[in-house]
């Protein structure tokens, strides 16, 4: 545990990423910021902080109790009167009681530094997502941007056409109305840009109208190292996992600890009586003040509380047992789904690649045809409106194919926190 701080800084460089280097590099940015500023996140790595102080606080043995007498009232003795009384008086826990509830408190503030990662790991998945939705809305504008430009050069074409005479005036009408389409799709898409955005800086914590730089590539490299069989990944690396395996391993601990509760507690101290010295007579040690080593034992007579401690925690540590099972089971299906997820994205991909091709040369033989007078110009609308449907699937296929990928990220996170123990 002493060296978690070194660990968290080296882990958040291990951000690996399945896209080109200069788009990783503007990922790893955004993700080491909203590492270091999400409140969420540094609110847990607080909570994993003040976790660790609790460990001194029950290695500790309890505060000795000193007792002062004063007697109203001189108590005579042999050697004197008694003037006043103290006493000292250490209680000593069962032998290893301590350093047993000194590990279940480690193992707690281990789970919640898991938690942390947790935490952080779900954060760098939504930065993730956000990016690539953000990357899909830009190239969406782009997109139908471009495809003004197409429709006003049909429109040329088509008015050339009609003050030729060999095409009617609908035409033109017909790529207006389509134009205006457009523009109203991509003040929409701006709009949800812009939301996105400011949704994007919220996570970061940031200025909610700061500038959010979008690279123009989103290129998803093989991951066949990743599309594996579920059933030979035990995640047991997961900080899900691992945060209730540390719960786990400290309930047991418990039942160690409320066995040493059930032994009897050792007192040791002394007592100490101050005497004046006598004036009728002199005896022997005459005022001679009193010293007597005492020692005290607790009887934990009634085991009731004790036993039922055990069990609870037997029970405790039972339930986080069934429920990191439960975990597992949940994260292989969400791999399963990732996997999947993947691989149908990027044979989507591959689909509107050869859709886009072949539609783009069918579209330059109607253009061809229409100039000829030999197509219906309704005909090359409407293959022009199949390319952009192609392309903007393509555009979604891929941002898909990105959080797929960086959700087998998240699932098959590996944690290295042994290394820098």
């Amino acid at each position: 545990m002493k060296n978690l701080k070194k660990y968290i800084i080296c882990s958040i460089g291990f951000l690996f990423l399945s896209v080109n280097s200069s788009y990783a590099q503007q990922i790893d940015d955004y993700l080491i910021f909203a590492a270091e500023n999400n409140p969420e996140l540094k609110a847990a790595y607080t909570n994993f902080e003040a976790a660790l102080k609790k460990a001194p606080q029950v290695s500790s043995l309890q505060d000795p109790t000193l007792t002062v007498s004063a007697f109203g009232q001189m108590m005579e003795t042999r050697l004197g009167s008694q003037e006043a009384r103290f006493t000292l008086m250490q209680m000593f826990p069962w032998f290893g009681k301590l350093k047993a509830e000194k590990t279940t408190a480690e193992l707690m503030a281990e789970a919640q530094f898991q938690q942390y990662l947790l935490k952080r790991e779900r954060l760098f998945l939504q930065v993730r997502n956000l990016y690539a939705g953000m990357f899909s809305m830009k190239q969406e504008i782009m997109l139908r941007e471009k495809n003004l430009e197409i429709l006003d050069s049909y429109r040329e074409l088509a008015l050339n056409r009609f003050e030729a005479g060999s095409s009617p005036m609908v035409n033109v009408v017909k790529v207006d109305i389509k134009r205006e389409e457009a523009l109203t799709g991509i003040e929409l898409l701006q709009d949800e840009l812009e939301t996105l955005k400011r949704q994007f800086n919220l996570l970061l914590n940031r200025d909610t109208y700061a500038e959010v730089e979008i690279q123009n590539e989103l290129e998803i490299e093989a991951m066949n190292e990743l599309l594996i069989e579920a059933e030979e990944i035990s995640f047991k690396a997961h900080p899900e996992v691992e945060m209730l395996e540390k719960e786990r391993q400290a309930f047991s601990n418990e039942k160690l600890v409320a066995k040493k509760m059930g032994m009897p507690m050792i007192g040791l101290g002394v007592d100490y009586t101050i005497i004046a010295k006598r004036t009728d007579a002199n005896p022997m040690d005459n005022g001679m003040d009193a010293i007597m080593p005492m020692l005290s034992v607790s009887l934990p007579i009634f085991r009731k509380k004790y036993n039922a401690r055990i069990e609870e925690f037997e029970l405790r540590a039972r339930a986080s047992e069934e429920e990191k099972l439960a975990v597992i089971n949940d994260l292989k299906s969400e791999f399963e789904m990732a996997v999947y997820q993947l691989k149908k994205s990027k044979r989507l991909m591959q689909l509107y690649d050869k859709q886009i091709g072949s539609s783009e040369q069918a579209n330059k033989l109607l253009i061809s045809g229409f100039s000829n007078a030999d197509s219906d110009f309704e005909e090359v609308l409407q293959m022009n409106q199949d390319i952009l449907i192609f392309r903007t699937e393509k555009i979604a296929a891929t941002a898909e194919a990105f959080k797929a990928a960086a959700k087998l990220q998240f699932l098959l996170f590996q944690n290295n926190s042994n290394e820098y123990k």
